[in-house]
């Protein structure tokens, strides 16, 4: 069978049945351990661990602004992080933070008209930081051949990019005139250039609908990606998803298992993003079970879980794609 039809297959399968598959290659894979990611975009304070929020750091490269003006964001996600719009400025904060003790930064801002973040003229900034001691990441939205030239001239630890599996999706939600091809040309300009890519699928994009997750996870099953970053749509308020309901923690474990065990080898990560609450851990638990190598900011009860499957916490208090 080909990807699609495997993970056909396997969405027909018993929930209980995928979750007993993806912990038993899980456990075959890797290491009885699980990564508690705690980067400094929120403060982390539970009984088992206390972030340092310096560590590392979100910039944005154009402020508050982005061309796109997505629905479920409305450029919100870019008001917490720091603001370097120059170069220069970003060399300045850059020598800052590393004078505190910061070991890396995701370097993202707001998309232009295109759907990509413009790092073209950050080349020789992100050099020296890399020179300096920083690990680098970029958040690079849709890219040229160039631009992941440019990422790999300036020598970037990783290329962070959400993959979005449907063209109704691309369109109504991020308002581009796109397709699904841009995305998996952009992942194969990266991988051309030898870049580490880590693919992330915002579950529930669609307005709280799963439209196109599996579709996504296909796309980034074709260009063997090492490892797989989920996120859950976190309703906003003040944007026109601020009442819509997500995805069931029963739904995002089906996806989650499917990939582990479709990508027995890769590293699967539950990521910053998920709505609060009983639904946050209950998709944590269940991720747990569905074979995850991490998750950002777990709940104690979740770590708790994690020690009663044999599982050893290992803190980080960097991006949860640094595993």
């Amino acid at each position: 069978m080909n990807i699609a039809e495997n993970i056909q297959d396997l969405r027909d399968k018993e929930l209980a049945w995928l979750l007993d598959k993806a912990w038993s290659l899980r456990t075959v894979e890797f290491p009885n351990e699980l990564v508690v990611s705690a980067p400094g975009a929120k403060t982390y304070i539970t009984d088992h661990h206390r972030n340092k929020r310096h560590t590392f750091v979100n910039i944005s490269v154009t402020g508050n602004d982005c061309a796109l003006n997505c629905e479920h964001c409305k450029g919100s996600l870019l008001d917490s992080m720091n603001n370097a719009s120059d170069p220069q400025e970003l060399i300045e904060l850059g020598d800052r933070l590393i004078a505190k003790g910061c070991e890396g930064i995701l370097i993202s801002g707001g998309a232009d008209k295109n759907g990509e973040v413009l790092l073209s003229g950050f080349t020789e900034a992100i050099a020296y930081l890399k020179g300096i001691g920083l690990k680098v990441l970029v958040h690079s939205g849709l890219a040229s051949r160039e631009s992941a030239i440019s990422l790999k001239n300036a020598g970037v630890d990783q290329v962070l990019l959400d993959i979005i599996g449907s063209d109704s999706t691309i369109k109504e939600v991020y308002h581009l005139d796109k397709t699904t091809s841009d995305y998996s040309n952009t992942l194969s300009y990266l991988a051309d250039e030898g870049l580490e890519i880590v693919p992330h699928i915002l579950i529930g994009l669609h307005f709280g609908k799963m439209v196109g997750e599996y579709d996504a996870l296909e796309m980034i099953m074709n260009s063997r990606a090492s490892h797989i970053v989920f996120v859950v749509l976190m309703p906003k308020e003040g944007t026109p998803m601020e009442n819509v309901t997500t995805p069931s923690a029963q739904e995002i474990a089906r996806l989650i298992a499917i990939a582990r065990i479709l990508n027995p080898q890769a590293k699967i990560t539950l990521g910053c993003a998920r709505p609060p609450g009983e639904e946050k851990l209950a998709t944590e638990e269940y991720a747990i079970k569905a074979g995850v190598n991490g998750i950002a900011y777990p709940t104690d009860q979740t770590m708790e879980l994690a020690g009663e499957k044999g599982l050893k916490l290992i803190f980080r208090d960097t991006c949860c794609s640094l595993l």
